[in-house]
């Protein structure tokens, strides 16, 4: 039998290469998918991980969100079932050996096709996880109208899709690759694709795409991946909420929202006003035309028919920080009144307020809003409750712009 191109490209080359002994020194991390996030973006920050909770991992290969939810809901002590799916067999057994190598309990594996599970009796999930995946599909939207039948009513999908204008420069190549490179063997073809690297002009649009580097830092794997695809696509923000609507899903967050903000870089009042008056779709495709920078698009979504369910801020909000340690953002801070943030290559600036220091001090995980203005308004009696909401609200804007700080309710809330 001749497996499917693209399962064959994984059973030869894992990918991203991972070695279980690694487990003991680092949990990996990303978008889509952390538990801080996806409850911010798909349960408004009130989901009670003190309940069963079904998570599926939808082309789960080497298993970096598998672990990584599977470790975080450990953590939390939650009861949980991770469910993995995956065609490739040799991507598995690195995602199992992960698992083992943690001692974690809750995950579940099983090797389907995602176009299979309305048949596979796995049941609903309040979660599904499917991030690179579905634009390796022959159809993407048959993939996803599969994930979304075996969606809970009240869950969501985190998703990431190649963004098409930040891979600029990938798709010539993998052109030129099918007239040089496109038969023999896997090392063949990537000795090819080296040598026609090493010949690519400085004027070449790859050459000149500082934003993409698996061909140069992620070995062979990487490189096979990025230029030697058997089957790869990419999206602009308006297909992507085509994607999204053609299975009866809308898109309820970005998991960085300062990538689709062009009022960050667009100082000019006349301008500013006809982007204001944008639907939030038509702002965000302008900005990913803006700034050229996006190499994925890296979202949440929910049934249509859900109401909002990006969590906001409010007095019984407790802010989570990602990646920075409360002491640590706040020091920073405190040497820098513009926080200067880097997405995707591009350089973002962002005037502090004055107490935005204190306040990043105390967003430990634990305080609510109402709590740290308590705090605070006992060191300054002027402090009014407007004038913190207002400077919360610029420190929230900078850092869960760049997906760094979600809001949680405690479940009593």
């Amino acid at each position: 039998m001749t497996l499917d191109p693209v399962r064959a490209q994984y059973e030869e080359l894992p990918y991203p290469g991972r070695d279980p002994r690694d487990e003991a020194k680092r949990l990996i991390t990303g978008s889509p998918s952390q538990v801080w996030e996806l409850n911010h973006y798909v349960f408004a920050g009130r989901r009670d991980f003190s309940q069963p909770f079904r998570v599926l991992v939808a082309g789960g290969g080497t298993g970096d969100a598998c672990v990584m939810l599977a470790q975080q809901l450990a953590d939390l002590g939650c009861p949980a079932e991770v469910v993995y799916v995956d065609l490739s067999v040799a991507s598995r057994a690195v995602a199992e050996a992960r698992v083992q190598a943690r001692g974690l309990a809750n995950v579940a594996f099983h090797t389907l096709s995602i176009l299979d599970l309305p048949r596979a009796g796995l049941g609903r999930f309040d979660y599904i996880d499917c991030s690179g995946v579905l634009h390796h599909l022959e159809s993407p939207d048959e993939g996803l109208a599969a994930l979304a039948a075996v969606l809970a009513e009240d869950g969501g999908i985190g998703m990431m899709l190649y963004g098409a204008l930040g891979r600029t420069g990938v798709y010539d190549m993998q052109e030129m690759l099918r007239g040089v490179a496109s038969d023999g063997a896997v090392a063949e073809r990537i000795a090819a694709a080296r040598r026609l690297l090493a010949a690519l002009p400085p004027t070449n649009r790859l050459q000149r795409n500082p934003f993409v580097g698996d061909h140069l830092n992620a070995g062979d794997a990487g490189l096979f991946d990025l230029l030697l695809h058997a089957r790869d696509r990419a999206y602009r923000v308006p297909e992507v909420a085509a994607l999204t609507a053609g299975a009866g899903l809308r898109i309820a967050g970005w998991a960085a929202p300062a990538a689709y903000d062009p009022l960050l870089h667009v100082h000019d009042p006349a301008l500013r006003r006809r982007l204001e008056a944008m639907a939030p779709l038509e702002r965000a495709a302008f900005a990913e035309l803006l700034t050229g920078n996006l190499r994925k698009h890296v979202f949440y979504a929910v049934p249509a028919s859900r109401p909002d369910t990006a969590a906001a801020p409010s007095g019984d909000a407790v802010p989570v920080l990602i990646d920075h340690g409360p002491s640590d953002l706040a020091a920073l801070l405190r040497r820098n009144r513009t926080a200067t943030l880097t997405l995707e290559g591009l350089p973002l600036r962002f005037p502090m307020p004055r107490l935005a220091a204190a306040i990043a001090e105390r967003c430990d995980g634990t305080r609510t809003l109402d709590a740290v203005f308590a705090e605070l308004g006992e060191a300054d009696r002027h402090l009014t409750r407007a004038d913190f909401d207002g400077q919360f609200a610029a420190l929230y804007r900078a850092f869960n712009g760049i997906a760094r700080l979600f809001l949680r309710f405690p479940p009593s809330a």
